[in-house]
């Protein structure tokens, strides 16, 4: 065996026992078979012996070839890489709280709305992250969470998929967002902990202003990042559907306040940006991570990795299998 492959179950190889054991009682059962006497054998004998005859102990042999390949496969060999794994998971913890108040299906990021192009633009966002813990508050009117901060990116997308607006009371409120991700990371032990605001209006709900929880998060050394999605000013907002079916579309004036996200950066060390379109979005996203220090979530030291040579083996398996099962069934099937 080369000294660079193992068995992960080493103690599956003992089944290997059952080849040999097949091939005995493939010959006891040969011995056994009924045979057809005839008064005249030496008709028969000067025909020989035909090639069906010396292929028949092909049978059981391939039975227990499949039989070694499939229990080869079943202690899964394995090959060591030459890449080590550094056990060291650096990470960072983050809350996005994504604003669905519905001046978020404003038209100027059409062909789709705001809400969707963010919702976009943030799975690919997730899909990119290997080791941060994420976690997700939505809020409109009121604030809430929908994932606390977990490293099942692919639960944490589907979520994402199902955000709607008019589901919750109308209104932005931003102060309660940023207080409700404070929460979900006040108890975090990550060196680096962030909050990241996405919204696109100014805020008029909630019970906590945004400057009380940015004074919070600035208590609790977590940088708030925020991005402000939209133009501003005049923008197309959707006045229901014509007698087609199309959405009307009309010129509606949105208020922003990009002087608060401001402020809110300021106050607890983070950074504002200004996304008008799907590409500044995501460089927003970006630069956020770019700003961010790496923190250690958990301690450990190197690991070399490995490769699974399992699957030879098992195609082999089948291969063997279903040519024994195949020649036993046509060109060498046994009478009676």
């Amino acid at each position: 065996m080369p000294p660079d492959l193992a068995f992960n179950n080493p103690e599956a190889l003992w089944a290997l026992l059952l080849a040999p054991l097949l091939l005995v009682l493939a010959f006891w059962e040969r011995r056994r078979r009924a045979t057809l006497r005839f008064s005249a054998a030496h008709v028969f004998a000067g025909g020989g012996r035909g090639l069906r005859t010396y292929l028949l102990p092909l049978l059981p042999i391939l039975r227990a070839a499949a039989v070694v390949a499939a229990v080869v496969a079943i202690a899964r060999p394995q090959s060591r890489d030459s890449r080590v794994r550094d056990l060291s998971v650096e990470g960072i913890d983050i809350v996005i709280a994504l604003d669905l108040s519905t001046s978020m299906e404003a038209g100027d990021f059409r062909p789709k709305d705001r809400l969707n192009v963010a919702k976009e633009v943030l799975a690919e966002f997730i899909t990119g992250r290997v080791n941060d813990r994420l976690g997700l508050v939505v809020f409109s009117g009121a604030a809430y969470t929908q994932s606390p901060l977990t490293l099942d990116y692919g639960v944490l997308k589907e979520v994402l998929k199902q955000l709607r607006t008019r589901v919750l009371e109308d209104g932005t409120a931003i102060g309660d967002a940023i207080a409700t991700s404070l929460n979900r990371l006040r108890d975090s032990e990550a060196k680096s902990r962030v909050v990241v605001l996405i919204t696109d209006g100014d805020n008029n709900a909630g019970k906590i202003s945004p400057l009380d929880a940015a004074n919070m998060a600035a208590s609790l050394n977590i940088p708030i990042y925020t991005i402000l999605v939209g133009k501003g000013g005049k923008v197309p907002f959707p006045q229901g559907t014509d007698l087609f079916g199309n959405t009307v579309w009309r010129e509606t004036e949105i208020p922003i306040n990009p002087e608060l996200m401001q402020d809110i950066a300021d106050r607890t060390g983070g950074e504002y940006y200004r996304a008008t379109d799907p590409e500044g979005l995501r460089q927003g996203l970006q630069k956020v991570l770019d700003a961010l220090e790496r923190s250690k979530l958990m301690e450990g030291g190197a690991s070399a990795t490995y490769r699974e040579n399992f699957h030879p083996f098992l195609l082999l398996a089948f291969g063997l299998a279903a040519l024994e099962l195949l020649l036993r069934a046509t060109v060498l099937r046994v009478f009676p």
